[in-house]
């Protein structure tokens, strides 16, 4: 499946490209971004093309993949958001990353709602779920301004880049609820 463009407000939610590269790099490579999400801070450049490049190419089965989130008023991409975990008419998961210097804005909310619609609406998904470290509470606020529920706490439930094992807080949000949602917001 090819990803749609999708607008909202302030952003295109475009599918991913190399050419995002220096974009990303810019946060990818600070240590407040890539280790809340469990993954390691890009060394250069070419690490964030070799990546990049392997995201955009290579999509593993069940993965969507990834959309790029770029301010409408530069063009710039400034931060990522995907449903992964993927499975037909019954559940996907919600991960993103922000670039720092757009954090406060309420710009992942804005683009993940735009996401929940998709994946609700076009893909017919039952179930929408996101996974935060514990200690992620920027993250876990974004989920709570989803409309997403707070199921639980997997104790001991991810392994980050490094070996270090984390809890994890688990969040989910069905189509009845996300219905009800967007009726009261």
């Amino acid at each position: 499946m090819n990803l749609p463009t999708l607008y909202t407000k302030r952003l295109i939610i475009r599918p991913l490209a190399v050419s995002d590269a220096e974009d990303m790099y810019e946060y990818a490579k600070t240590n407040l971004v890539g280790p809340k999400a469990g993954w390691a801070p890009h060394i250069n450049l070419n690490e964030t093309f070799t990546i990049l490049r392997n995201m955009v190419l290579f999509k593993p089965q069940y993965e969507l993949g990834n959309w790029a989130i770029v301010d409408k008023n530069t063009n710039k991409m400034i931060g990522t958001i995907e449903l992964y975990n993927y499975i037909p008419n019954f559940k996907a998961e919600l991960g993103y990353a922000l670039n720092p210097a757009y954090w406060g804005q309420g710009l992942v909310t804005e683009a993940g709602l735009k996401v929940l619609e998709f994946g609700f609406d076009n893909l017919e998904l039952k179930r929408i779920e996101a996974g935060t470290f514990l200690d992620n509470y920027q993250s876990q606020r974004v989920c709570e301004k989803l409309g997403m529920t707070r199921e639980g706490v997997q104790r001991n439930g991810y392994i980050r880049y490094d070996g270090v094992i984390f809890d994890k807080v688990v969040y989910g949000i069905t189509v009845e609820e996300y219905r009800d949602f967007i009726k009261n917001h």
